[in-house]
């Protein structure tokens, strides 16, 4: 009975354990190290069917994109993962975080961007980091905290990574090698290297470093180039294909004693393209720095900011530095800045500023010093000439930076104050009060900017004032403001700080812009209204007047048919009620013209004598004058022959004709 159940027990832990191996996958099951291996399975996700006692997980080139915090959970017993060569783009935070005991991690050949520093937590006993041949463009600095002293194998080669967390580097004591070749680094700080002790191999082939600083691992271990036949105690250097600039600081390299290599020298241009290790010595030199530019004299009143200019050239690039008049060095302070291209910032300049300032241009080649001097005039007296008090010097604080009341600093005294009162949607009254008597106020500083806008705006007040009116704020918006005391420093031999209280506000919302929109639309849109109004009326007055002439023009046409048909009848045709002048008119015209015929057959009227000649005419003469002329021109002369007159229009003489039989006569 026992027998059956036992073969049953293990079948079924048989067939459990085969469903455990994910399809197109190989499984090795020999005890102590069971592996899975996946490579080239086409697989987009890490499986799901894991044993997780599997101690050893290749997925080498598959299509895999990103790993997921439980794609390993559990997996306690993984000791190697390799992830090389697929299209990983995105690291879950702690998707490793189970892998307490994985000593070797292969992501090589995938497409990071970038290393968080929640990605890698969990992997205590990490030896192997392989992340060569990525797109990784920043590396956080606590990215590798979790293996910092045990790692002693890292690959970030063929990256895009032009900074890296040299701290974290520092920290890896127990590093053997460090591929850092391929990259985008420039630049190298001084001693970063010292303390990794066990440090064996060092590649920084093909970036941009022009050069390298000295290191106390260099000078402590013989430097080679390649690793074969090097002894076990020395440093494998590789720092070829790098533009070095082969100048002083590269001699304590030229000078150690290593076999040659590719390295070549970019600059200066005399030493371009030649081998680094067969220049002599005495040819890597440097230039001393000279000043090239600097103020020569500068003034400002009291309260203004001063900037002082200086620029230095050489071989290498000097370091700029300033001397205040005192003969103390000048540093970043609450007050100034300087820069690293040689400018020094004085914030608020003081009386006691005024001297002469020393610039100093300094490399390895030696330094060279210019003057610059600075005349800082007073503000101009009060009637009363007095100065009140604030309360004794602590030491500058930096003023760039508003503080904001409560955030991480120690709270004023009591009496210590600034009040805002008169809050409107573009101003604000700020009073403020000083703690006690002490050391005489040059002025009063206010500071502040919006919450929504980090510029710092700054306004000098007058040492009596303990109120200021700010003006030039914007509606609906909150602001922080510090109230600070300018008083002399005997410790700097300037001018320091001493912040009064700081305060937050915001200003009333705006009010409808009824008034302002009333002033824009009478200003400007009433004007386009009234001049529309005006064109409009000018094009009716032209659309009527023409309007009326086209009227008149058509019934003056009428006029002119209607007469004409008049003047071809005696008898009439016009309607009585509308033409009744027009008709008497054309009757007298008949009548006369009748009569002038008839004296024109008697010979009345002789030829060649026009109506009116000779004597004064009558109205009625003058009136028909024109008439007249046209039947003396129709009467013959004496002595010629008449024409021959129509049938129709020549009556018998002696016999006078009706009005009908003078309707063909052209008058």
């Amino acid at each position: 009975m026992r027998c059956p159940l036992l073969c049953a027990l293990a079948l079924c832990l048989g067939l459990s354990h085969a469903q455990l191996c994910p399809p197109r996958c190989s499984c090795q099951s020999l005890s102590p190290s069971p592996a899975v291996l996946c490579a080239r399975a086409g697989l987009l996700f890490v499986p799901a069917l894991l044993d997780r006692r599997t101690a050893e997980l290749r997925l080498t080139d598959n299509f895999i994109a990103g790993l997921r915090r439980r794609d390993f959970a559990n997996m306690t017993h993984l000791v190697h993962l390799t992830l090389s060569r697929n299209a990983i783009r995105q690291l879950a935070p702690l998707a490793f975080a189970d892998l307490h005991g994985l000593r070797a991690l292969h992501l090589d050949g995938n497409r990071l961007p970038a290393l968080g520093e929640q990605q890698f937590r969990g992997l205590p006993n990490l030896r192997h980091l392989i992340l060569g041949n990525n797109q990784l463009q920043a590396v956080a600095p606590g990215a590798f905290d979790d293996f910092a002293a045990t790692l002693e194998d890292l690959d970030l080669s063929y990256n895009n990574l032009a900074q890296l967390p040299w701290e974290t580097i520092r920290r890896l004591s127990n590093v053997n090698s460090l591929s850092l070749d391929h990259n985008l680094i420039a630049h190298v700080p001084q001693g970063v290297f010292a303390e990794l002790r066990k440090l064996a191999r060092l590649d920084m082939t093909s970036n941009r470093l022009k050069t390298i600083p000295p290191d106390p691992l260099f000078l402590r271990l013989p430097v080679y180039a390649k690793a074969k036949g090097s002894p076990l105690s020395s440093l494998v250097l590789s720092f070829a294909g790098n533009p070095l600039h082969c100048n002083c600081e590269l001699l304590w390299l030229r000078r150690l004693a290593r076999e040659d290599d590719l390295e070549t020298c970019a600059s200066p241009p005399e030493l371009l393209g030649k081998s680094f290790w067969s220049v002599p010595e005495e040819e890597f030199v440097c230039d001393p720095p000279v000043i090239t530019r600097r103020t020569a004299r500068l003034a400002v009143p009291e309260g203004q900011a001063a900037s002082l200019r200086c620029r230095g050239a050489g071989d290498p690039e000097p370091v700029v530095h300033w001397v205040s008049p005192e003969g103390k060095l000048v540093a970043n302070t609450s007050r100034t800045v300087a820069y690293e291209n040689g400018s020094l910032e004085i914030l608020v300049a003081a009386v006691a500023d005024t001297g002469t300032f020393t610039c100093v241009a300094s490399n390895a080649a030696g330094e060279a010093t210019a003057s610059v001097e600075l005349l800082v005039s007073p503000l101009p007296q009060l009637a009363d000439g007095t100065h009140p008090p604030v309360p004794a010097p602590a030491g500058p604080s930096d003023i760039l930076t508003l503080a904001k009341a409560g955030a991480n600093e120690t709270a004023a005294p009591p009496d210590w104050g600034v009040l805002v009162s008169e809050l409107s949607a573009s101003s604000a009254l700020i009073r403020w009060v000083p703690q006690q008597p002490g050391a005489g106020v040059r002025m009063y500083q206010i500071q502040y900017n919006s919450s929504s806008d980090g510029t710092p705006v700054y306004r000098m007040v007058p040492p009596s004032s303990r109120a200021f009116l700010v003006k030039d704020l914007a509606a609906g918006r909150a602001y922080d403001l510090c109230v600070l005391a300018v008083y002399d420093d005997g410790a700097t031999a300037l001018m320091a700080t001493r912040r009064l209280g700081c305060v937050q506000f915001s200003t009333q919302p705006s009010s409808p812009q009824c008034h302002t929109l009333h002033s824009h639309f009478l200003g400007g849109t009433m004007i386009v209204i009234i001049g529309g109004i005006i064109v409009a009326s000018v094009l009716v007055f032209i659309i009527i007047v023409m309007i009326r002439y086209k009227v008149h023009s058509g019934q003056e046409s009428r006029k002119q048919a209607k007469v004409s048909n008049v003047c071809s009848q005696t008898n009439g045709g016009q309607p009585p009620a509308s033409r009744t002048r027009d008709r008497a008119d054309d009757r007298a015209r008949d009548v006369s013209g009748m009569t002038q015929s008839k004296d024109c057959e008697k010979g009345l009227v002789p030829h060649g004598q026009e109506v009116g000649m000779g004597e004064t005419p009558s109205p009625r003469r003058r009136r028909w004058s024109r008439t007249s002329l046209d039947l003396q021109s129709k009467c013959p002369a004496p002595g010629r022959a008449e024409e021959p007159a129509p049938p129709a229009t020549a009556p018998p003489a002696g016999q006078s004709r009706r009005g009908g039989e003078w309707a063909d006569m052209k008058i």
